[in-house]
């Protein structure tokens, strides 16, 4: 009998994980469904095929990491249309999507050398006799957890970095778009064929739980909160390392000396591109008094004008049909509690679509405020000056990325965001930045991909040192005498005391 299939929620049938289309329902996929064992075993085959990857060398890495990423660039619209299909997304977003993940697989084949290769470290005084070098060696494997909402970009930010560093990666895919997922694992295998360096297991949360535990050197996970933290206990049972990019309820800062149309089409971009589904998209707005009214009725003025539907528009459906009921919540909540609804409102909700919906005079408390809710909706409120936007702006536990607009203090606020990322003038930039790092403090999670910190997150720091001359100063010996150790005192005195 054949499963019966509600648009855009994946299924198990027949062993196989069956992925569809949140829009017509269409099957965009079907994988087999990996158990427990199936899970190790990748993991074993991994450990395998990562001691040929990391043996290769940076050169040798670099090569062929360079091919996946012209394989990529060669085949885009395929994998944007796939990416289109299984998870609702334009078309259009999903090659900025693609674009900005070859661009992170490009910096990454191409510093990992000079960022994690041996290089020399200064000895000090004390120590004089020895010389010092520092390295970063891979892991070995290492599994990724990647969201639905951007299939390509997110899991290639670990993973990219992760192969580069010299480890194997088995990614799981999530159940909505694993598709995708399987799709990047192929492309890489047809650059790559002597060994399953990256490789994919399929299914739905257990068969995320089965990698955690499945003896990978290292995790990078990436989804809510609340699973982030299911994530570090089942990780914490055998100390394996985590690196977690978790939820975001990111604001944007409108100070008195913004450019008011700059700063309306960018939040319209940053709150409502890929449906509002962006774990860095812009849901809070803060606006100064003195520009609140003008830049309201901007920001209106745009939203009004895009398009939703399945083909051709600028807001797909929602990817999880599961988060409609959050979108409705949060749209009732914020209009119960006083807020106003000055551009869509609970009609704008039209399964499986949302369309824009811009909300004002919503509570702080509202769960439309504080709570993460992944649609195109974007609540505005109006604040005294900047501190008082950085003091509500700051007010959530989290704390991923955020946006200023402004001139004369811009700097000055951006820097006081709680957040591990922030762009000035602009929205979501810092996410195709690849030469700088990429994630969150608090709820937001811990550990960065992208540059040079990514890079070395995913590599075992070396410390060697190498005796080169007799002590000196002999100290971290049994043969050291009590006029050796009188010296030591002195010249400690002497380099480190008051005078020194």
């Amino acid at each position: 009998m054949t499963a019966v299939h509600i648009p855009g929620v994946p299924v198990i049938d027949a062993g196989q994980l069956v992925s569809t289309s949140p829009a017509t329902g269409a099957e965009a996929g079907r994988l087999p469904v990996a158990t427990d064992a199936d899970v190790r075993e990748a993991v074993d085959r991994a450990r395998a095929a990562g001691e040929w990857w990391a043996g290769l060398g940076f050169t040798g890495r670099r090569k062929r990491l360079l091919r996946w990423r012209a394989l990529l660039a060669e085949r885009i619209e395929q994998l944007a249309e796939l990416v289109h299909v299984e998870g609702g997304k334009s078309v259009a977003d999903a090659i900025v999507e693609i674009v900005t993940a070859i661009e992170h697989i490009d910096w990454a084949a191409r510093n990992a050398g000079r960022v994690l290769g041996p290089r020399r470290a200064r000895s000090r005084l004390i120590l004089a006799e020895f010389s010092a070098h520092l390295e970063y060696q891979p892991y070995g494997v290492v599994g990724v957890i990647g969201p639905w909402n951007y299939p390509v970009f997110t899991p290639i930010g670990s993973a990219a970095y992760a192969l580069a560093a010299g480890n194997a990666v088995v990614l799981k895919p999530s159940e909505y778009t694993p598709a995708v997922g399987q799709w990047l694992v192929d492309s890489f295998a047809e650059v790559v064929p002597e060994q399953q360096v990256f490789t994919a297991v399929h299914g739905l949360g257990d068969v995320g739980a089965a990698l955690c535990r499945s003896g990978v050197d290292k995790l990078a996970f990436t989804g809510s909160t609340a699973t982030a933290r299911k994530v570090m206990a089942a990780c914490a049972e055998t100390l394996t390392p985590v690196l977690i990019e978790g939820g975001g309820k990111d604001a944007m800062i409108v100070d008195s000396d913004a450019d008011l149309d700059a700063a309306a089409e960018a939040c319209v971009w940053g709150g409502m591109t890929n449906a509002g589904q962006t774990c860095i998209g812009i849901e809070r707005v803060y606006a100064v008094d003195a520009v609140f009214d003008a830049f309201v009725d901007k920001v209106v003025a745009r939203a009004g004008r895009l398009t939703v539907g399945p083909e051709g528009t600028d807001i797909g459906p929602i990817t999880m049909p599961t988060q409609i009921d959050v979108i409705r919540r949060h749209i009732d909540a914020a209009i119960t509690s006083g807020g106003r609804a000055v551009l869509g409102g609970p009609s704008a909700v039209q399964p499986p679509y949302v369309h824009p919906t811009v909300l004002v005079d919503v509570p702080e408390e509202s769960a439309a405020v504080r709570e993460e809710t992944f649609g195109p909706t974007l609540t505005i409120s109006r604040v005294r000056d900047a501190d008082e936007a950085v003091s509500r702006a700051n007010a959530l536990s989290y704390g991923l990325g955020g946006s200023v607009f402004g001139r004369r203090r811009a700097v000055a606020i951006a820097r006081r965001l709680r957040s591990g990322m922030a762009s000035i003038n602009s929205t979501l930039t810092f996410a195709g930045m690849s030469t700088l790092p990429f994630g969150g403090v608090g709820d937001s999670g811990f550990g960065r991909i992208h540059g040079e910190d990514g890079l070395r997150e995913f590599g075992r720091s070396k410390a060697i040192t190498r005796r080169r001359a007799r002590s000196l100063l002999p100290s971290m010996t049994f043969d050291r005498t009590p006029t050796d150790v009188a010296r030591l005192v002195k010249v400690i005195k002497t380099m480190y005391g008051r005078n020194g």
